[in-house]
C-alpha cells in the first residue's frame, strides 16, 4: 500500500502581503500529478490545511477542488487538523465524506477515529490524531476521573502520551499515525507558530508503536529519532529563512510489519521563493537577473550605505514580485550590534548558556543538563 505524506498546506496564507493561493493551487495540481505517477492508494494531509482557523471561501473552494480530484481518482484521503485550523470545522461533515474514501479526524473526545484498510500483507490500521493540547484531554479525562487526579496531564508530552496509550496499538499489526505536533528536536523555520520555551515538546518516543508516524506542523522535511517518525515539510516555502530548501512529497510505501520504503518527489512551484545580495547598480544592472527568474519572490539585500530613495518600488520595475527589502551596511551593522547587547544585557547567565546549547545542538537542554549549569554557575566552575 503506498501513501503520500503532505502536511501544512496553509491554504489562503499570504507572504509579507502577497497571497499565496495562486501558487498553492498550482502545487495541488503538481501533487495530484505525483500521486497518478505513483499510483497512491491515499494521500496523508497532517494538518494546517488552512492558515487560519475561520478560512476565507477561496480557500475551502480551493481545498474542496482537491479532496473532489483525489476522490474522483479513487485515491483516499486521511487528514487531520493542525493548531492552525479549526478541529470543528475539519470535523464538519466526516460522516458524509467517508462515503467517498475521506477520512477527517473528529474533534476528540476520548477516542481517536481509526480506519481499517487491507491489502495483499493484511490489516493496517490508520489513526487520525487531531493536534492536541494538554488542556483539551484534561477536559475530556475529568470526566472519567476525580477532578483532582494528579495524573491528569499538564503537557504536551504527557496529554499525547496518554492518548497514545488509550488507542490500544495493536503491536502484531501494521499501523499509521498521522499527527500534527511538535517533536522535541526538531529544526524550526521562521514561518511555523512558536510556543515559547519549549512548552509545546513531545518526545519521539511516545510514537514507537506506530510504524510510520505522517507528522506535520514543522515546515522543514526531516525525521525524528528514526526514518519512520518524519515531517515531510511543507509543499511551498512560506519565509525567507526556506530559501535553500528543495520541497517535496514524501512517498510511503508499507509493505509487511515494520517494512516501510520511503522516498521523496522534488516540487517546483509556481514562483520560488529566494533571496539575492547586492549594491543597487548590481542588482539593476541586467547581466544580474537575464538568466534568471525575475518573476520569483525575492528578499533584496542591499549592501549600499545610503538608502536608496523608493528602492523597493523601482526595484519592482525589474522584480515585480520583491516581497522584502533590507540593507546591510555599517548603520544597519551597528544597529543589530546595539540591539544584540541590549539583548543579551537583559538575559541570566544560565539563559544566554541555554541559547548557545540550542544554537550547538539544534534542541533544547534537558533538566538535568541546566541543574549541571547552575551547580557550575553557583561553584564558580570550580
Amino acid at each position: 500500500m503506498k501513501f503520500l505524506h503532505i502536511s501544512d498546506l496553509h491554504i489562503g496564507k499570504r507572504v509579507h502581503e502577497f497571497s499565496m493561493i495562486e501558487d498553492q493551487k498550482y502545487i495541488l495540481a503538481q501533487i495530484l500529478d505525483i500521486a497518478d505517477a505513483q499510483q497512491a492508494d491515499g494521500v496523508l494531509i497532517a494538518g494546517d490545511i488552512y492558515d487560519k482557523a475561520v478560512p476565507s471561501a477561496e480557500a475551502v473552494q480551493v481545498f474542496d477542488w482537491f479532496l473532489t480530484q483525489l476522490a474522483d481518482r479513487g485515491i483516499r484521503v486521511f487528514a487531520v487538523s493542525g493548531n492552525h485550523d479549526c478541529a470543528e470545522r475539519i470535523a464538519f461533515g466526516a460522516q458524509l465524506m467517508s462515503s467517498r474514501e475521506v477520512y477527517v479526524s473528529l474533534v476528540y473526545d476520548g477516542s481517536i477515529r481509526k480506519i481499517t484498510l487491507t491489502d495483499a500483507y493484511g490489516e493496517l490500521d490508520l489513526y487520525l490524531m487531531p493536534f492536541l493540547k494538554p488542556a483539551a484531554v484534561r477536559r475530556v479525562l475529568e470526566k472519567e476521573t476525580d477532578p483532582a487526579d494528579d495524573a491528569l496531564p499538564e503537557s504536551y508530552h504527557d496529554a499525547v502520551k496518554t492518548v497514545v496509550e488509550r488507542m490500544g496499538v495493536d503491536p502484531a499489526k501494521r499501523s499509521l499515525l498521522v499527527a500534527h505536533q511538535f517533536v522535541t528536536g526538531a529544526g524550526r523555520c521562521d514561518s511555523e507558530e512558536v510556543s515559547v520555551g519549549g512548552l509545546d515538546n513531545v518526545d519521539a518516543e511516545v510514537f514507537d508503536a506506530f510504524d510510520y508516524v505522517a507528522l506535520g506542523h514543522i515546515h522543514s522535511p526531516q525525521q525524528m529519532e528514526r526514518e519512520t517518525v518524519r515531517y515531510c515539510g511543507t509543499p511551498l516555502k512560506y519565509s525567507f529563512s526556506e530559501a535553500e530548501q528543495e520541497k517535496s512529497v514524501t512517498v510511503v510505501e508499507c509493505r509487511g510489519k515494520g517494512e516501510i520504503l520511503l522516498s521523496a518527489v522534488a516540487l517546483k512551484p509556481l514562483h520560488d521563493l529566494r533571496k539575492i545580495r547586492g549594491t543597487y547598480l548590481e542588482v539593476t544592472a541586467r547581466s544580474f537577473y537575464q538568466d534568471t527568474d525575475t518573476q520569483d519572490y525575492l528578499q533584496v539585500t542591499l549592501t549600499d550605505e545610503e538608502d536608496i530613495p523608493d528602492g523597493i518600488q523601482k526595484l519592482r520595475v525589474i522584480y515585480p514580485n520583491l516581497m522584502r527589502l533590507v540593507y546591510d551596511n555599517s548603520r544597519t551593522q551597528q544597529n543589530r550590534l546595539v540591539e544584540s547587547i541590549e539583548d543579551m544585557e537583559q538575559k541570566s547567565e544560565l539563559e544566554l548558556f541555554e541559547e548557545f546549547y540550542e544554537i550547538q545542538n539544534n534542541q533544547p537542554m534537558g533538566e538535568e543538563q541546566k541543574d549541571f549549569i547552575r551547580h557550575l554557575l553557583e561553584t564558580g566552575c570550580k
